[in-house]
């Protein structure tokens, strides 16, 4: 397999997932500082311009959700969806939560353009991204870490999500040491060799 990504961004969730699940791949660094996204070259690759993207045997899948769970069905063994439906259902909607909501607050500080053409409403996103942040990391500390891990005791797909999108926090303005139970899942996740194995590369 293949994996496109940048450093920092939410592709390298997918690179932790293949770790965990024991999958070889072959990183491939797209540089948005030299704007690669955008070029023609990727947009044949990923024509929405983004990353991650998983070049798999079958084909190109794209949407970090969506790369995720592939993984965790073509590795079984390493068993990162709880069999149990609810249990599942818990971790998607973190996920989803993660996705839908804590993803966009974030990007609404450098990535505005997306849903406003006026810097005035670019300031405006901008200005309320440390409120948004804090108030998606307050809901994720109360609502959505069950133990060490997301789910408990036991590591799922939610969880390389949920510690890529923790690793934004510092620089949205959030004071972490206010959530003492994602400052614990975050050194718990940073120890672990899946997280090693990205650092050493310069994903992280």
């Amino acid at each position: 397999m293949q994996l496109y990504y940048a450093p920092g961004t939410i592709s390298v969730a997918a690179a932790i997932t293949l770790n965990e699940a024991g999958i070889p791949y072959d990183p491939i660094l797209v540089d948005f500082s030299k704007a690669e996204q955008r070029t023609p070259e990727y947009h044949k690759i990923n024509p929405k311009g983004r990353v991650p993207t998983l070049v798999t045997s079958d084909g190109l899948l794209t949407e970090t959700g969506a790369i995720l769970d592939y993984i965790a069905a073509v590795a079984p063994q390493a068993d990162l969806i709880p069999s149990d439906p609810y249990a599942a259902g818990k971790m998607r909607e973190l996920m989803y939560y993660i996705a839908t909501t804590a993803h966009v607050n974030h990007a609404h500080k450098m990535r505005g353009y997306r849903w406003a053409d006026n810097q005035s409403s670019w300031d405006d996103m901008t200005a309320k991204v440390q409120e948004n942040m804090v108030e998606s990391t307050a809901h994720i500390e109360t609502y959505c870490l069950a133990g060490p891990f997301a789910l408990g005791t036991k590591i799922s797909l939610a969880d390389p999500y949920l510690y890529i999108l923790s690793a934004w926090l510092e620089g949205d303005g959030v004071d972490t040491t206010q959530f003492p139970k994602l400052t614990a899942f975050r050194e718990l996740m940073a120890s672990r060799p899946s997280v090693q194995a990205v650092i050493a590369q310069g994903m992280l």
